[in-house]
């Protein structure tokens, strides 16, 4: 029996409903996003029919005027589904993920997916229970926050740009593993995002959720624990928009039957003891050695309460608490460590780096802020930071920029610490003296040292999981 032709839809018509302020149809929906990938891909079915400037006004009218959960799960599936997506099914696997909202010195992906690799390596469960993978799908540094890949990279040979085929194969190695997006994993978000940075529509929520969201889902995710950060280095700019993008997305990964919550965690300052891209990544291998900085002590504990909760809803822990002491006991045995030497050889990188990593680290310049009278760190513009970062090299401020694997910033004390005159503060690394003096002057501005210890928040702020109403 033939099957019904599909109606007609005119990408316009889809613009003004939303510009007016009516509900979107999901077939409405899922025929823009078809036009776009085709679009982007030239065809000639619908290539005639919507433009770069039609995209970008439909994206600015979801700016405008936001999407209800149905239209934002309609948008996330449909962003998910418009190119290939990763089967999981045939590793007989719970396959679960994190994902971060993005921030200063936040490493943690370099520690949960060997931790989580171990777990499912070296304790076994009984048959019963499903093993664990974790296809890690991560991004580029952008704007005042680092990126995964960029800290893989420095790794000599380590080789982020695999397709699915060869995904499939290291997490059947390794039980985890760390790539970029595909060319053809969700076209639809690539499309997207690149005219919401030209069209200042990058902090929608609703944009930032289906972005996020439709990646994730892609990757045929069993559970998916989000770290949104809050504070003056989060990219939300208040603590009520960061959680209620957490609650978007909590609330789209659970419509799409997979498990998800959300951990809204503070960045007040760069998590953990190093900022940049090597640096960042021998803080991770230094702690899965057993060398654990006391600068350090945020980012481990950070690292194994996001690990406990993904350990606990593959059924490995009774409780996140519980997981988060099985993650700190991977991390402390050496396992963790044995499992990343694994994950990078899979991956062509050389393991050799490791044995002496600081050893690598060679800036061509290095200058060392000290703290300019006695007092406490009080304060910090964390974002600022970030951009110091950014200008030292380690960052990029377009898609595509060069980014140094040795820039950065090492911090010598974290909020609350008590300082005294003329004592190490922080250590600026670039590859250019003349890189050196303007992310001096940006943290020299943005460092607060006060005659009292300052109210610190909580590393996590809250938890958001499926409770609305």
């Amino acid at each position: 029996m033939t099957q019904p032709a599909q109606p007609h839809i005119h990408p316009i018509d889809v613009i003004l409903h939303k510009r007016d302020g009516l509900d979107l149809t999901d077939a409405e929906i899922q025929s823009f996003i078809r036009a776009v990938v085709d679009h982007a891909a030239g065809s000639q079915t619908f290539s005639d029919e919507v433009s770069d400037a039609q995209i970008a006004a439909f994206l600015m009218a979801v700016f405008e005027r936001g999407l209800d959960h149905r239209e934002l799960a309609t948008l996330t599936t449909a962003m998910r589904f418009s190119g290939e997506t990763f089967d999981a099914a045939p590793l007989n696997t719970f396959t679960v993920d994190k994902h971060s909202t993005g921030g200063v010195g936040d490493k943690t992906s370099l520690l949960i997916a060997p931790t989580l690799g171990a777990a499912g390596l070296a304790h076994p469960t009984p048959a019963s229970i499903p093993g664990i993978c974790v296809p890690m799908i991560s991004g580029r540094s952008l704007g005042h926050t680092g990126g995964t890949l960029d800290k893989l990279e420095t790794i000599p040979g380590f080789n982020t740009q695999l397709n699915l085929s060869q995904l499939l194969d290291i997490l059947k190695k390794c039980g985890a593993a760390l790539i970029g997006q595909t060319p053809t994993l969700v076209p639809a978000d690539r499309i997207l995002y690149a005219l919401r940075d030209h069209t200042g529509t990058v902090e929608s929520p609703f944009l930032i959720c289906a972005s996020i969201m439709s990646k994730k889902l892609a990757e045929s995710l069993n559970a998916l624990v989000l770290d949104v950060k809050v504070g003056s280095g989060a990219f939300m700019p208040t603590y009520e928009k960061s959680k209620f993008l957490a609650e978007l997305m909590v609330r789209t990964g659970e419509a799409s039957g997979t498990r998800t919550v959300a951990l809204l965690t503070s960045m007040d300052e760069p998590l953990g003891r190093f900022s940049g891209n090597w640096i960042e990544a021998w803080e991770c291998v230094d702690i899965m050695r057993g060398h654990r900085h006391p600068l350090s002590a945020d980012l481990i504990e950070l690292s194994n309460i996001l690990s406990g909760w993904m350990l606990h809803l593959a059924g490995r822990a009774d409780t996140p608490q519980a997981g988060a002491a099985l993650a700190d006991e991977i991390l402390r045995t050496g396992e963790a460590y044995k499992a990343w030497l694994k994950i990078v050889a899979a991956q062509g990188g050389d393991v050799a780096i490791f044995e002496d990593p600081a050893a690598f680290h060679q800036p061509a310049a290095t200058r060392t802020i000290p703290a300019p009278q006695s007092g406490y760190l009080a304060s910090m513009d964390c974002k600022q930071v970030g951009w110091a970062i950014q200008r030292l090299g380690a960052g990029r401020a377009r898609p595509g920029d060069p980014v140094s694997a040795h820039a950065g910033i090492g911090m010598h004390a974290k909020l609350g610490d008590k300082l005294e005159s003329g004592q190490p503060l922080a250590t600026l690394f670039a590859e250019d003296a003349a890189l050196l003096d303007e992310p001096e002057a940006m943290l020299r501005e943005t460092f607060q040292i006060a005659t009292s210890p300052p109210k610190l928040h909580p590393l996590i702020r809250e938890v958001v999981a499926e409770k609305f109403s």
